[in-house]
């Protein structure tokens, strides 16, 4: 099925965009010369961080194919998605579940661009991709509810989107409104960078950030704990991605600096 894809917009190669960071850091090709350059910066202030990024890829498959195969989640909207990485969470869904429904959402002209590549799902299932501003959520609760049933069971997938909207830019407005709408039993699966673990490594790598005209946020357990206010943590609850119901040996030494859990509606 194909996206509601507007035009696209010219990409700028002239500043950083946390998205080609991150595919930079995954080891993508996806990222410009100046990504790169913000990359080696962090990587040289933070050695872990290529490392985070995997672990933070590694928690969104650990915990989809999780609601998938124990809580029956068929629907899953993944919002702030970034640039195509395989396994992409639709693959990992429908391994599990075929006739499973994905919607992607991201407002990058770069992720417009790779599209295709996350809408090549199973037969059976959807997979669509809808281009819009997470902090516009009434707009991408309307599109996808052209693909997903509101009145079932959702998974609503924010990984590693809010530490770039700050609380007074309305982070927890965003998370309340996406919650309110999805139904009984409907999860909440979020990752999101902290200073609890490497303070200073990661006040120095914001600052990086900001040079190159990216705005980060790094929140306490506790700041991570109220986007899941009247949710049921599953266990082990809020902890570092790579202490997320871990399935292998550790990617290397040291702390991660994301926290990552899943909350039940």
């Amino acid at each position: 099925m194909t996206g509601t894809q507007p035009a696209a917009q010219e990409i700028d190669t002239t500043r950083p965009h946390p998205a080609r960071v991150y595919d930079w850091f995954l080891g993508g090709k996806d990222n410009y010369p100046v990504d790169e350059q913000l990359g080696r910066q962090i990587a040289a202030i933070d050695g872990g961080a290529p490392r985070a990024a995997r672990a933070n890829r590694a928690f969104m498959r650990r915990a989809t194919r999780a609601l998938a195969e124990k809580s029956g989640i068929r629907q899953f909207l993944d919002i702030g998605t970034g640039i195509p990485t395989e396994p992409n969470l639709h693959q990992i869904a429908q391994s599990v579940a075929p006739d499973a429904r994905v919607v992607y959402v991201d407002n990058d002209p770069i992720v417009l661009a790779h599209a295709n590549a996350l809408l090549r799902g199973t037969p059976e299932g959807v997979t669509e991709y809808v281009q819009a501003d997470a902090r516009d959520p009434r707009a991408i609760l309307e599109q996808a509810a052209r693909v997903l049933d509101f009145d079932r069971p959702v998974a609503l997938s924010l990984i590693a989107l809010l530490h770039f909207v700050a609380d007074e830019d309305g982070a927890h407005e965003l998370v309340a409104t996406l919650l309110d709408a999805l139904a009984p039993g409907s999860c909440l699966v979020l990752s999101t960078m902290t200073a609890d673990f490497e303070p200073e490594n990661v006040h120095r790598g914001i600052a990086a950030y900001a040079a190159g005209g990216v705005t980060l946020v790094a929140r306490s357990q506790a700041e991570v704990g109220v986007f899941f206010e009247g949710l049921r943590l599953l266990e082990p609850g809020i902890v570092s991605v790579a202490d997320w119901r871990p399935e292998d040996a550790p990617d290397g030494d040291g702390p991660i600096s994301l926290y990552g859990g899943v909350g039940l509606k």
